[in-house]
């Protein structure tokens, strides 16, 4: 398979003229400065290797339009989405995952990082196949031709010395013992089955719903089989006053006592952190993930991105909630938030917020081999147009800048995963209508008997 791109970023800038070779599912040969070989696919516009969203929770796609109508908190938006949870079944969750991947996948993402805690029947009761649900994100993905981790998410209560109840019956397996047996169980599946588009992760949901003598459970479950741990951190103050108030320490504090901190762990949101947090962070390596449209969307609050990846924390991207699915909107937003936040420009080149998009989202994942394009990485591409209204005009020198800044999802035009082309001239390859698959899947585990708040 050999392509040839306009442009192309090769992670210290963009080149061009690049003709692109791959054997099977990995690339052979990146070469910057040749004329097109007759044989190779013309990739007219700017070149990236595959974006990576490294924290989703596909359901929530739902809830698009719905949770934007009045005003309310991040409380009130969570009991729609608890709703939404409660009518989910594993062939709904996958026909809803499978619509959500693809729309991810014509946005310019390969590998997604699916935060997955909706396990059992409503009620509690596991199925008949305890991952029943896990496995329908799984072919969810392979549907839609991207990657997936399934970050399988230890959930054991409802809040700090709070049991769960109601649609948060489903996402309980008991113990930590319970939920490990239950993810191994879901490896061995997975490895039996030769998924290679599919890897196994752990998830702590939060200190609010895994009580401090289980969350070392799971952060060991995680060390022993070098697995991705990751964990929402400090999204809402009102979390962080509830663990101090209950372990007298920060959410922050107490993950690193629990050893569930290090080069492994990716820390959500990581919203609300006081400096000895972020040292701590970035002392141990720990990954951080943004995901500032969901932030700005239920109005949580703008991380501290730039002091978090100083300390040492590379930081990734997620669409999370998605609000919208865009991470170039994730990657702007990321410096613009800043901005507004100090009132300065130039926190991020768009190099380094192309590498959270791609590289770092990657390694968060458990995907070290994938985000470059460089030989042997794994054969993932993106191209965007460089000849639509919001990116014509930008000189070939400033083409990553055109895209951090102006281009969005629309603009996306090819998408390679693991040598496979999934995306042409912006047309889905696998699911012929995706947003007909949305509308029939959402339509499917929403009521349209609720009306709108005032």
């Amino acid at each position: 398979m050999r392509w040839h791109a306009e442009l192309a970023w090769l992670g210290d800038g963009v080149a061009a003229d690049v003709l692109i070779e791959a054997d099977g599912e990995r690339f052979t040969t990146i070469t910057p400065g040749v004329p097109a070989p007759p044989d190779a696919q013309r990739l007219p516009g700017l070149t990236l290797p595959g974006l990576a969203n490294a924290h989703s929770h596909a359901f929530h796609r739902a809830l698009r339009g719905r949770v934007q109508a009045g005003s309310g908190t991040f409380w009130t938006w969570r009991e729609t989405m608890y709703r939404v949870a409660d009518r989910l079944d594993p062939d709904s969750y996958r026909a809803l995952a499978t619509a959500v991947y693809a729309e991810m996948a014509l946005a310019g993402i390969s590998c997604v990082g699916e935060f997955h805690y909706l396990h059992h029947r409503p009620g509690g009761e596991p199925y008949d196949d305890p991952n029943a649900m896990g496995e329908a994100l799984i072919a969810a993905a392979a549907d839609a031709g991207v990657r997936i981790t399934l970050l399988d998410t230890c959930y054991l209560m409802g809040g700090i010395g709070t049991p769960l109840e109601g649609p948060q019956l489903r996402f309980g397996d008991g113990t930590a013992g319970n939920w490990a047996r239950r993810v191994d169980s879901l490896r061995e599946q997975s490895d039996k089955a030769g998924r290679l588009h599919a890897r196994i992760g752990a998830a702590i949901h939060s200190v609010r719903a895994v009580p401090r003598e289980q969350m070392s459970a799971v952060a060991s479950w995680a060390k022993e089989r070098q697995a991705p741990l990751h964990v929402h951190l400090s999204e809402q103050p009102a979390e962080n006053e509830a663990c101090e108030a209950r372990y007298g320490m920060s959410p922050t504090r107490l993950l690193a006592e629990c050893g569930a901190l290090g080069a492994l762990t990716t820390a959500v949101h990581a919203t609300h952190l006081g400096e000895a947090d972020i040292g701590l962070l970035g002392a141990t390596m720990t990954g951080v993930c943004m995901c500032p449209t969901t932030e700005r969307d239920l109005a949580d609050g703008i991380g501290p991105a730039r002091a978090l990846c100083d300390a040492g924390s590379p930081v990734c991207l997620g669409s999370d909630q998605h609000a919208v699915i865009d991470l170039f909107e994730e990657a702007r937003a990321v410096e613009l938030d800043e901005r507004l936040r100090t009132r300065r420009r130039g926190h991020w080149t768009a190099g380094a917020l192309l590498a959270a998009a791609t590289w770092n989202g990657h390694h968060s994942l458990g995907w070290p081999e994938a985000g470059r394009l460089e030989p042997g990485a794994y054969a993932d591409l993106v191209t965007v147009a460089m000849d639509t209204v919001r990116t014509a005009g930008a000189a070939p020198g400033y083409a990553a800048e055109a895209a951090v800044f102006a281009a969005t999802n629309a603009d996306v035009r090819h998408v390679v995963v693991s040598g496979r082309e999934v995306v042409r001239d912006g047309r889905h390859l696998l699911v012929a209508d995706v947003p007909g698959a949305l509308r029939d899947a959402i339509e499917a585990v929403t009521s349209e008997e609720e009306t709108p708040p005032a």
